[in-house]
């Protein structure tokens, strides 16, 4: 995820609900002691294929760490999540996220790009899984995920105006 010194892009429209958060900050948390460090925001994002910078990760820590005590507990991180839109209402956020799933940078979302990427975040399902987890976003039938219908699965929820 891309940053800049002043500020950390919020997912807003990408975490619904609590428990939604809850699964993120735990796949987040890679030791389970209930905060995330650093070290495990760096290996998360790595793991997304994202090539932060110790000064990015840095600055993404102080953003999200409010209390300052160089952790992100699960308070934070729903607060981070549930924060507000950028300018542009989440556009940004749903590029950067996209980016990520499409590796090979074709413009689309592989069912191969998809199975590696959640492999890599621990998640164990099959390449059928993902055939179905496609099959249920694709609107076209070509066998794979675009950015528009990609779009419009992470915002399918999002209430207008809010």
């Amino acid at each position: 995820m891309a940053t800049n010194a002043d500020t950390v892009s919020k997912p807003s429209v990408l975490l619904q609900d609590m428990e939604e958060v809850k699964k993120v900050f735990e796949r987040f948390d890679t030791n389970g002691d209930g905060k995330i460090s650093s070290e495990e925001l760096a290996g998360v994002m790595k793991a997304l294929g994202s090539d932060n910078s110790p000064d990015e990760i840095s600055r993404m820590m102080d953003e999200l760490d409010a209390d300052k005590d160089g952790f992100i507990n699960l308070q934070e991180f729903a607060s981070f999540c549930k924060g507000d839109s950028s300018t542009d209402g989440g556009s940004k956020e749903i590029h950067e996220v996209f980016a990520l799933y499409d590796q090979d940078h074709d413009g689309f979302i592989s069912v191969t790009e998809l199975h590696k990427i959640l492999s890599r975040l621990g998640e164990r399902c099959s390449v059928h899984d993902c055939e179905n987890m496609i099959k249920s976003v694709d609107s076209d039938g070509d066998g794979s995920v675009s950015f528009e219908e990609f779009k419009k699965m992470m915002t399918n929820n999002k209430k207008p105006g809010a």
